[in-house]
């Protein structure tokens, strides 16, 4: 018993030594490890320059043309004529249905032929009542038939000109929704017209930014959100904030050159405003959100340790307000000062007193910039 008693000590004392060994090893290597310099990181950085920032109020809208109808047919016929292909460009006047009006010729005809003959009447009724051979009422029939007689002529006019249906104005005349030889009753749109040079946006704003809006003001109109490929001013302003949504309506024209626009398409708005001078704004991949706040890391020059003649760059955490967005940046309003050096790519890969070096050559953030503006 004695000399099992003695080997289970042995025992238990040699694994304690050998915790204790492996431990005081451990604690050793971590040690020298976190003692060795770590190797710097490498980041990319922006100047922080005050610098003009042209705010503005965004928001999203319909597109449609400045003027756009489906086009009637003023009266019922039988189609004689299509003078127009899909997506023709139109000018106003011009003939694009014709409906068969020969019932209407031959009353033109007759209605000629009449006010001709009335002409006649009322010109020998006129001579003999100037030389005293007629009547005043017998002239004044001859008058009154005549009226009457080009009365029917401009009836039997218009409803030849109703037979012709025309384009209202100027534009891109959209697919014929009619066929040579139907029957279209009065009221039935043959195609779809559309003035596709300039276009409506129709958008609506909060009421609280109401006092920054006017007539004439600039806006930006795109088809992508930040990509603003269009400009145009403000045109409308609704006198009535609607109480449901609290917003109130604007309408814009925007020049549209390249065709790019088509009525019904979904646009993003952005309304410009007056440009204020030295705001703080940073790339937006140089700033980062967090649960405990909005920071960024800010490049410092300071001495090596245990060398005071050397110099190193590290990164302290800084954290800061931010305000607007636009084209890629974001302004901030507290917590850096001009010239600060702030990270800009490399976050990702940094800790609080890490050493860096900055490599500018390849910057994400303008590259983001130039794209975006």
């Amino acid at each position: 018993m004695i000399i099992r008693l003695i080997l289970a000590l042995a025992v238990v004392a040699g694994l304690g030594y050998g915790a204790y060994f492996f431990n005081d090893f451990r604690g050793q290597m971590i040690a020298q490890y976190f003692a060795q310099p770590r190797p710097p990181v490498t980041v990319s950085t922006v100047e922080v320059k005050p610098e003009d920032w042209t705010p503005g109020i965004e928001s999203i809208g319909t597109v449609r043309a400045r003027q756009g109808v489906d086009v009637p047919a003023r009266t019922s016929g039988i189609v004689k004529q299509i003078s127009f292909t899909s997506n023709q460009e139109v000018t106003e006047g011009m003939l694009l249905v014709q409906l068969d009006d020969e019932t209407e010729q031959a009353d033109l005809i007759a209605a000629k032929a009449n006010v001709e003959r009335d002409s006649q009447a009322l010109r020998r009724a006129s001579t003999l009542n100037d030389r005293g051979f007629n009547s005043t009422q017998n002239l004044d029939n001859a008058t009154a038939a005549l009226d009457a007689s080009r009365s029917q002529l401009e009836r039997v006019q218009a409803a030849i000109n109703q037979k012709k249906i025309v384009a209202p104005f100027s534009g891109t005349i959209g697919i014929s929704r009619i066929d040579v030889g139907q029957y279209v009753p009065a009221g039935t749109a043959i195609a779809t017209l559309q003035d596709l040079k300039v276009m409506k946006v129709d958008f609506s704003v909060p009421e609280q930014q109401l006092t920054e809006l006017k007539i004439g003001q600039p806006v930006q109109v795109g088809l992508s959100e930040g990509s603003y490929t269009h400009v145009g001013k403000i045109t409308g302003i609704d006198p009535k904030i609607d109480p449901q949504s609290r917003l109130i309506s604007l309408q814009a024209e925007v020049e549209n050159a390249d065709g790019a626009l088509y009525p019904g398409q979904f646009a993003f708005v952005r309304v410009v405003l007056p440009t204020e001078p030295d705001v703080i704004a940073l790339p937006q991949t140089a700033v980062v959100q967090s649960l405990y706040g909005t920071y960024v890391f800010k490049v410092v020059e300071e001495a090596k340790e245990g060398d005071a003649n050397a110099k190193q760059l590290i990164v302290r955490q800084v954290f800061v307000t931010t305000g607007r967005r636009f084209g890629g940046q974001i302004e901030v309003t507290k917590g850096l000062s001009a010239g600060d050096q702030i990270v800009s790519a490399g976050q990702n890969k940094l800790s609080v007193g890490n050493t860096v070096t900055i490599d500018n050559t390849v910057n994400p953030a303008t590259a983001e910039m130039k794209i975006g503006g």
